[in-house]
């Protein structure tokens, strides 16, 4: 046990390595392979593929029929064996007709499995006793922080590590299946399915130094929604190939594979010269009777391990499905004038899944080094390990479905998803606001998407639309009107802009960006400052999807916040009138925000009657009211509002709101923790004064804001009760609950989870300043022996500080691992270095 700010947690969930384990039992953990903006599928605990997301829409429950990886082995004198490689099949098992042979779940499986997920890599590591060998599963996407380009190819890399544990010569095979999915896929209340599609084709290929199966169809058109085709290759060398399986009826394709297989480990090719078939069956009931749209093809590696020698079986899962609507979804309240079609990014670069598997192989080893250089960099931390998780494991965000990369080069974000397509649209500025991970990894896509909102959102009289619609010549409508502006989204934007310019130096984009934003300050008080007394008191739209009305704390540092990234802004840009007059504005503002708002403990909003208007939270203690001040740390800007007051506010923040059991907490709202589950709530009153109806999620848990309280809490110096959050948020998502790569609020991986990015941050101490080429640490825990991973906008690495025993002096060492650091200065509280 761990005992934390007077709370015991169990290390139980955390391996002797650090990090955690998930066994077959774990239904829920599911790590994503995929590229940025290339859509993913899903390793599960049991080593299956599942959630099958390239087609350019989420997919959380799909999965292909007859997609399963198996091996045969036959040691030396001994009968072979023949396995599906993956751990046990999990109950319930209660399903009408029991499980359907598409599921393969009546074939002999492995006797366990056990997941650990280090993003971007994950090993899944299979146990069984009747077979004489070990075999474990490396997968893993290229994940290269500041290539956006090599960070963004549609494609799973899967290597089987296969150790002969006997003491004679040991024949193994590993085969993979693949359905053909172009077209699309259905299932009759038989759990029969049927291709969508038609006339698809599974055709055997070979280069020099790869070979494997090209799955398309001649059906559909280039520029067709459907057109799209997939590739399952290997550089081994020997492999043979069932491009299409039996093409019978009832149970007999898994049949003839099965014996096939399981006979000598090779495969035979059926001699299918023909695509499959463009008829649909006219009912379910008959649908086993004819031939299916879709085939399913195999290819088998076959190597013989001498005694305790291990060889490896790669497979390289590609795909391509480039077409996709020019916009966001037509399920929502966007009205768009064309749907036309665009591509995705990567068809930029690539012309078939066949192509990008070209490029992976030729650019393996380095693919390969600088995603391990990456993942050891940040897995090598003194950080702890549930710190490392959260960090890492919303990352996964931005190669979900929730982003997606343009051919014309916008990175746009939903908010997060629904099962079956995205959810809130238009890079939401309030949401993604709470974001920091793409800043410091991608740095470049971050100032795509100020460029989206300060270029093509922001209107002439300053008025910024906080979701992005006029790009696709739409407008976005909010209660039957033209949507507000967001308060927190557009001056939060403002801070972002100084955040762009401070990771990456680029002074280009600071100049495009400065009239804008400019223009969008001064919206702020035209809109926002009724009374013209410099206190934000009008009717302001936020992230909680409704409007406050009067002062209070969220709007108003976000306003002070702005105010003091537009000051520093202004004296880059030499604009020392500006300058001059947002400090003089600053000033007044913050001290009639104190003197209004501070109630002794935190900050409150003012209102006369908080139930004459429905949704404010007046006497409450608001977790995200000092979520501006968080960032203002993030950006070196300071104290929004007196530090004393700021100290004890965050302090009151986790006194008030954290909660050890949610076993008697009342929510009528969304519920995403319960029963005795640990967790951060959107807002308390402890004095009193509860609305009668307080703004809708005020009594809901968000990870996003769990994280940026722990992470204002770790810079206020109260490093365990910043801890506390994180540790209840990860025990939260278990794999059995809950998706560790998966933090839930309005979708799936939901954008605010990103502000996870912070914790390394605050941790660690980092600021960057590229303008004036300086970065700083100074970490807060493990002083004496500390280790993290760092990013600015022209390279990462990692910092390394350790006491030395005779003189007490704390050594400073820094590493480039990646991209160029000359004649940046790097300050640590022991000396000055320059690289």
């Amino acid at each position: 046990m761990e005992k934390i700010n007077g709370t015991l947690y169990s290390n139980q969930i955390y391996s002797n390595t650090g990090s955690r384990e998930f066994t077959e039992k774990a239904t829920e953990a599911a790590f994503l392979l995929g590229g940025i903006g290339t859509g993913n599928v899903s390793l599960g605990s049991r080593g299956d593929l599942r959630d099958w997301e390239i087609f350019n829409h989420p997919n959380k429950g799909l999965k292909l029929p007859n997609k399963f990886f198996s091996i045969w082995a036959k040691e030396m004198n001994q009968p072979s064996i023949a396995k599906v490689l993956e751990g046990k099949v999990p109950p319930p098992h209660s399903g009408s007709h029991g499980y359907y042979p598409n599921t393969a779940a009546g074939l002999p499986r492995m006797s366990s499995s056990a997941l650990k997920g280090e993003y971007p890599i994950a090993n899944v590591v299979f146990k069984d006793n009747d077979l004489p060998v070990d075999v474990e599963l490396e997968a893993y996407t290229p994940f290269i922080p500041l290539n956006t380009e090599d960070s963004g190819i549609p494609c799973a890399i899967l290597k089987y590590k296969v150790k002969n544990k006997s003491e004679m010569k040991t024949d193994v095979a590993i085969a993979g299946s693949l359905y053909n999915p172009v077209g699309g896929i259905e299932y009759d209340e038989f759990s029969n399915y049927q291709g969508l599609g038609g006339l698809n084709v599974n055709e055997v290929r070979e280069e020099k130094d790869f070979k494997g199966l090209y799955m398309y169809s001649k059906k559909y058109d280039k520029n067709d929604l459907k057109y799209g085709n997939v590739a399952l290759t290997t550089t081994n060398k020997n492999v043979t190939f069932k491009p299409v399986w039996l093409r019978g009826r009832w149970f007999d394709e898994m049949q003839e594979f099965w014996d096939d297989f399981s006979k000598d480990g090779k495969l035979n090719d059926l001699g299918y010269t023909t695509p499959s078939t463009d008829r649909k069956s006219v009912n379910s009931i008959d649908s086993v009777f004819y031939e299916r749209q879709s085939d399913t093809g195999s290819l088998s590696i076959y190597e013989t391990l001498n005694p305790q020698e291990e060889k490896e079986f790669l497979f390289l899962l590609t795909w391509y499905f480039p077409n996709r609507i020019n916009g966001w979804s037509e399920r929502h309240r966007v009205k768009e004038k064309g749907r036309e079609i665009t591509q995705n990014y990567y068809s930029k670069r690539f012309n078939s899944s066949w192509d990008v598997t070209k490029y992976i192989y030729e650019n393996f080893d380095r693919l390969k080094t600088e995603s391990f250089k990456f993942h050891h960099a940040l897995f090598s931390s003194t950080l702890p390990n549930y710190v490392l998780e959260a960090i890492s494991s919303n990352i996964t965000v931005l190669r979900s479905p929730t982003c997606m990369w343009l051919k014309d080069g916008h990175f746009l974000g939903y908010e997060g998803c629904f099962d079956n397509w995205g959810c809130c649209d238009g890079n939401c500025t309030h949401v993604w606001g709470y974001a920091q991970t793409l800043a410091f990894l991608f740095p470049e896509l971050e100032r795509n998407m100020r460029k989206t909102e300060f270029l093509e959102e922001l209107e002439e009289d300053g008025h910024m639309n906080f979701r992005a619609v006029k790009m696709f010549d739409s407008e976005w409508i909010f209660q039957e009107k033209k949507a507000p502006a967001a308060v927190d989204g557009q001056m939060g934007s403002i801070m972002r802009v100084y955040r762009e310019w401070k990771i990456s130096g680029d002074k280009e984009f600071l100049d495009n960006m400065w009239p804008h934003v400019k223009k969008a300050l001064t919206f702020a008080l035209v809109q926002w400052d009724t009374d013209g007394d410099l206190v934000l008191d009008g009717i302001q739209h936020n992230t909680y999807d409704i409007e406050f009305h009067g002062p209070n704390p969220l709007s108003h540092l976000f306003f002070l916040g702005a105010l003091r990234a537009v000051e520093e802004m202004a004296k880059i840009e030499n604009d020392l009138e500006m300058a001059e007059k947002c400090k003089n504005i600053f000033d007044l503002s913050r001290s009639r925000t104190d003197d209004m708002l501070w109630n002794g403990e935190y900050y409150i909003q003012k209102i006369n009657d908080v139930d004459e208007v429905k949704y404010q939270h007046g006497e409450g203690c608001l977790s995200d009211q000092l979520l501006a001040q968080q960032i203002a740390h993030i950006l070196g800007l300071g104290y929004l509002l007196p530090e004393e007051h700021v100290n004890k506010a965050i302090q009151s923040i986790f006194k008030y709101n954290f909660r050890d059991n949610f076993s008697n907490h009342v929510n009528c709202q969304r519920t995403y923790v319960m029963d005795d589950e640990k967790g951060l709530v959107l807002c308390s009153w402890p004095n009193g004064g509860r609305p009668k109806f307080p703004f809708i999620y005020s009594d809901e848990v968000w990870t996003g804001v769990e994280y940026q309280v722990a992470t204002h809490l770790i810079y206020e110096g109260f490093v365990d009760e910043g801890l506390t959050i994180v540790k209840a948020i990860k025990e939260r998502h278990d794999g059995i609950k809950r998706n560790p790569w998966n933090e839930v609020e309005c979708g799936h991986h939901y954008a605010r989870s990103m502000a996870s990015w912070g914790l390394l941050l605050s941790l660690s101490g980092f600021n960057v300043d590229m303008g004036k080429k300086e970065i700083s640490f100074n970490p807060v825990i493990n002083k004496e022996n500390f280790s993290s991973f760092w990013s600015t906008g022209t390279a990462w690495g990692t910092y390394h500080q350790e006491m030395d025993e005779i003189t007490g002096e704390i050594i400073p060492e820094i590493k480039v691992l990646y991209g160029d650091l000359s004649g940046v200065k790097v300050k640590t509280s022991s000396k000055e270095l320059t690289l």
